[in-house]
């Protein structure tokens, strides 16, 4: 393994188990056993840093969501599949709660900064696979990115937060249901 992905994997371990303001430049050498100088040959701060890993954990998001599409699916029940994925990748993958986290507590520039930038990726991720299904006639001629947006948010709603306010978590045959019956059903041609 070379110098470069030895400091990602440190990078990404220390701002996995600190978060973003708390990880130093120090803590990163510490961990990928090389001088600080080092770091910096490669990276011209911590920022740079933490937006190439950010970058690697999107492209790992959305390799699991793509994998979890099939082609004779409808865009109904990739999408489902794919927008599920994606949520569970957010609480399940360690640098993404950590960030999650630390925008809640600490609100950093930094984080809130990448975290729209995470949402943007998912919603045009989305937005990309509303205007195949527009184009093979699946859906019926929206707003793509309007829609993509609205289906992120009312899924992370009753994914995540829906679990903050009621005792009982949705079970993924109601989430479906819900919005089979709703949201799906106008956008069908």
């Amino acid at each position: 393994m070379d110098r470069r992905q030895e400091i990602i994997l440190a990078a990404t371990k220390s701002f996995s188990l600190f978060g973003f303001k708390a990880t130093t430049m120090d803590q990163i050498a510490k961990i990928a056993n090389v001088g600080k100088g080092t770091i910096y040959t490669f990276f011209e701060n911590k920022d740079i840093l933490f937006q190439e890993i950010v970058l690697r954990m999107i492209n790992e998001m959305k390799t699991e969501a793509q994998n979890v599409l099939k082609e004779e699916a409808s865009f109904q029940d990739n999408a489902h599949h794919a927008l599920m994925k994606m949520l569970e990748f957010r609480e399940t993958h360690q640098l993404f709660a950590k960030i999650i986290a630390e925008e809640k507590e600490l609100r950093t520039p930094a984080v809130q900064h990448v975290l729209k930038q995470i949402e943007q990726e998912i919603v045009s991720f989305i937005q990309t696979k509303m205007e195949k299904a527009i184009v093979k006639g699946e859906i019926s001629n929206v707003n793509s990115e309007l829609v993509a947006y609205l289906l992120f948010k009312a899924y992370l709603a009753f994914v995540v937060d829906w679990d903050l306010t009621h005792k009982e978590p949705l079970s993924e045959e109601c989430i479906t249901n819900l919005f089979q019956d709703t949201i799906f059903r106008s956008l069908l041609t």
